[in-house]
């Protein structure tokens, strides 16, 4: 099942989302004529890993790493689908990565691996939007618009072996299979989980294949992971 959030009127409702329509307990709703996709939750945090596909080590020149390497983008980094990426007015360098993403259905803390899935309301794709011209990750990867999310969350898909492909103005970028990842998704959400207090909308994302070039104003990025769907964003210019 995909479950989407559409605004409407200023307003947020969450329903089935199927065919173009997002169906709520109460009324249902047409995306692009009620309203717009929002994004598909709201969390307090993105739990992002990075460095968890051999081919970005090679690519970066990365050593390989004992445990999951990771940072943190605030709520701000948010764009929902179909939403414009504000490119930053602070650098003249910037990637995409495209992500497969666990949304935490559930307050939860020290996981097992095995006990992840329970507490998982499913799977959503981020982009992770770099500024790779600035100094130190928090810098490169934390601030508004670096995080577009979304189409929709899918509740029903194993994150094992499903191939992704990420195209810029349809040109493909990006080709990979979640079976090259170096750590298990339940595995990352277990290790985090140790550190950190999940809350109910928080996202973790899984790292992206090698990173292949950059984005300008204009381009359009499209994230496709099998099984959940396609994020589709335009970089807009920066807003001086």
């Amino acid at each position: 099942m995909k479950r989407a959030r559409i605004a409407v009127d200023g307003e947020i409702h969450a329903g089935e989302y199927r065919d173009g329509v997002v169906e709520t307990d109460d009324e249902t709703f047409v995306v692009g004529e009620d309203g717009h996709l929002a994004p598909p939750c709201d969390p307090s945090a993105l739990y992002c890993v990075g460095r968890n596909f051999a081919e970005t080590l090679d690519q970066m020149e990365y050593d390989v790493p004992d445990q999951p390497a990771f940072f943190i983008k605030p709520p701000a980094s948010i764009v929902a689908h179909e939403e414009p990426i504000p490119y930053p007015t602070f650098s003249d360098e910037v990637t995409y990565a495209g992500e497969l993403c666990a949304v935490v259905d559930e307050r939860c803390h020290d996981l097992d691996a095995d006990e992840v899935p329970e507490v998982i309301r499913g799977y959503t794709i981020m982009n992770d939007v770099d500024a790779l011209d600035q100094p130190g990750r928090t810098a490169r990867k934390a601030f508004d618009g670096s995080g577009p999310l979304g189409p929709w969350i899918e509740t029903d898909l194993d994150p094992h072996g499903i191939d992704m492909h990420t195209e810029i103005n349809g040109e493909r970028r990006q080709e990979a299979n979640t079976e090259l990842m170096l750590f298990d998704p339940d595995e990352i959400v277990a290790f985090l989980s140790e550190r950190f207090t999940f809350r109910p909308g928080d996202v973790i994302a899984f790292g992206s294949p090698a990173n292949p070039g950059v984005i300008e104003p204009g381009d359009t990025v499209e994230i496709t992971y099998e099984g959940v769907g396609t994020l589709r964003n335009e970089v807009a210019p920066p807003e001086r």
